[in-house]
């Protein structure tokens, strides 16, 4: 993750920043963060799917055939189980 140094900060956006700070609970850091995302429309799910993405990915046709016949057994339905 890449980090910046924003120069130049007056009085008034500190202020609000620290207001901001203080209503979401959260550090001036994760505080700025997420005013950033919001007005760039970056949201929350967006951004958590972009940090686990290296373990999703797509299955082939033969993925999804061959999870569907290791799972066949479990979509029949035994009239003797519910028997009693």
């Amino acid at each position: 993750m890449k980090s910046i140094t924003v120069y130049g900060i007056d009085d008034i956006l500190d202020k609000k920043i620290n207001e901001k700070s203080k209503e979401f609970r959260l550090s001036q850091n994760q505080t700025v963060k997420k005013l950033l995302e919001r007005s760039l429309s970056i949201t929350e799910s967006q951004n958590r799917r972009k940090e686990f993405s290296d373990l999703f990915g797509r299955w082939s046709i033969q993925d999804k055939e061959e999870f569907d016949k290791r799972i066949a057994d479990l979509e029949v339905i035994h009239e003797a189980d519910w028997n009693q």
